[in-house]
C-alpha cells in the first residue's frame, strides 16, 4: 500500500476513536518514525506494542489512548497477517501444559521480588483490589482479603488451599485473622521462597506444584488472579481437580479476569512479553468448566477497580524507578508502562472484567447470602 494511501488510512481510523496523529491532546499519538503507519497495519497490537518499546512513537496519557482505541472497537479493525495461525495454534496446541505453565509463569513472576515489592502493596497482592471505602492500595487490597474471606465463611480450624498464592499475603491474611490452616502453592521459584518468609511462623504451608499435582481434601479453596493462566483446555480440568478437592459441605472462590467474548488465545502483545500462553476466561467459559460439578451461589463483578488498581501499580512504579533502573533498563521501563496503561484503558473501556465467583459443592442449604463490608470492618483496616 502506498506511504500516503497508509497514513490516510490510520488517521481515519484514529478519528474514529477521537484521536489525533500529532495532535495537541494528552490522548494523541506523538509519532517518531513514519514506518510506524505500515508496521501496525501489517503486525497489529504486537507491531504497536513493539514500536511504542523501540521509541517510534509517545503519547503522554497511553491510559486514554487505549481506553478510546478499544472503545471504538480499533482493535478488532487492525489484526496482524498471522493472527490465522497464531487461532490454529491455540485451537490444536494445549499451551498450558505442567511443563508450558511452569516456563510461562517463572518469565513474567520470576522478573525479581524487589520489583514487585516496589510496584504493590505492602502484602504484594498482584490482583485487583477492591476499593469501596478504601483511599490507597493497602486498604483496598485488605477489603478484597476481607470480602475473599466473608464470602468463604472462613472459621478457625478450616483447612483452606490458596491455589496461585503468589508472595503469600493472601495465606498469611487468612491464617492471622481467621485462624484458619493453609496450603498455598505456585510454580514461581522466587514466590515459594518469599511467601515462605512472609508465613514463617503461621500454620501456612508453601508448595512449588502445580494444581494437578494436588491431593487431599480442604473445607475451603480460592484462586486470586491464576485462573487467567489455566488456559481454555484446561478449564474443565481446573475445576474436576478443585471439585476432588473440596469437601463435600464446601465452598471455592474463583477470582479472575475476565472476558465480554469467549478467545482461545491472548492479545498478541501481551503474549510474548507480559503473560506467556494466558487467556482471559469468559463467563461462558466459566460455567461451562463447572457445569455439572458445582452448584453456582454467586457471581460478583467490580471490573472498574482493577482500572484504578493498574494506575496505582503505574505509580508506584515510576515513583521507584532511580532505584529499579540499577535492575532493568529504559526498553523494559517503556514496556512495563505499557503494559500497565494498556490494561487499565481496557478495564476503563470495559472490555475486560473482574469476576469474584462463589461455588458449592452441592448448594447451600437455605441459599448463599453474599456478606458486604461493613464499615466497621473497613473502618479496622485504614
Amino acid at each position: 500500500m502506498p506511504a500516503e494511501s497508509l497514513l490516510t488510512k490510520i488517521h481515519e481510523l484514529l478519528t474514529i476513536a477521537g484521536i489525533t496523529v500529532n495532535g495537541p491532546e494528552p490522548w494523541d499519538i506523538q509519532v517518531h518514525d513514519d514506518r510506524l503507519y505500515a508496521r501496525v497495519l501489517a503486525g497489529g497490537s504486537l507491531a504497536l506494542g513493539e514500536a511504542y518499546m523501540d521509541r517510534w512513537w509517545d503519547c503522554p496519557r497511553l491510559d486514554e489512548f487505549f481506553t478510546r482505541v478499544l472503545r471504538a472497537g480499533l482493535d478488532k479493525k487492525v489484526r496482524a497477517r498471522n493472527w490465522l495461525w497464531a487461532a490454529l495454534k491455540a485451537r490444536l496446541l494445549n499451551m498450558q501444559t505442567v511443563g508450558r505453565t511452569r516456563s510461562h509463569i517463572r518469565r513474567h513472576y520470576d522478573l525479581g521480588n524487589h520489583l514487585y515489592r516496589c510496584m504493590l502493596d505492602k502484602r504484594m497482592i498482584y490482583s485487583c483490589g477492591y476499593w469501596e471505602g478504601a483511599a490507597n492500595l493497602d486498604q483496598a487490597q485488605e477489603n478484597k482479603l476481607e470480602l475473599t474471606a466473608r464470602k468463604l465463611g472462613l472459621r478457625p480450624g478450616m483447612r483452606v488451599l490458596d491455589i496461585g498464592c503468589g508472595w503469600g499475603g493472601s495465606a498469611r491474611y487468612m491464617a492471622e485473622r481467621f485462624g484458619v490452616e493453609v496450603l498455598g502453592i505456585t510454580v514461581s521459584p522466587r514466590q515459594a521462597e518469599l511467601a515462605r518468609e512472609t508465613c514463617a511462623g503461621l500454620p501456612v504451608e508453601i508448595r512449588l506444584q502445580d494444581y494437578r499435582e494436588l491431593t487431599g481434601t480442604f473445607d475451603r479453596i480460592y484462586s486470586i488472579g491464576m485462573f487467567e493462566h489455566v488456559g481454555y483446555r484446561n478449564h474443565r480440568t481446573f475445576m474436576d481437580v478443585v471439585k476432588r478437592l473440596l469437601a463435600p459441605d464446601g465452598l471455592f472462590l474463583l477470582h479472575t479476569i475476565g472476558g465480554n467474548t469467549s478467545v482461545n488465545r491472548t492479545d498478541a502483545w501481551i503474549d510474548r512479553y507480559i503473560f506467556p500462553g494466558s487467556m482471559l476466561p469468559s463467563a461462558a467459559n466459566i460455567t461451562t468448566a463447572s457445569e455439572g460439578l458445582f452448584v453456582l451461589e454467586d457471581w460478583h463483578g467490580f471490573g472498574p477497580d482493577y482500572d484504578r488498581t493498574l494506575m496505582q501499580w503505574h505509580a508506584n512504579f515510576n515513583a521507584h524507578w532511580d532505584e529499579l533502573k540499577k535492575e532493568y533498563d529504559e526498553r523494559f521501563r517503556r514496556m512495563w508502562n505499557y503494559y500497565l496503561l494498556s490494561c487499565a484503558g481496557s478495564f476503563r473501556a470495559r472490555k475486560n472484567q473482574v469476576w469474584q465467583v462463589v461455588l458449592s459443592s452441592r448448594g447451600v442449604e437455605g441459599g448463599y447470602r453474599r456478606p458486604q463490608l461493613k464499615q466497621q470492618a473497613m473502618a479496622a483496616t485504614m
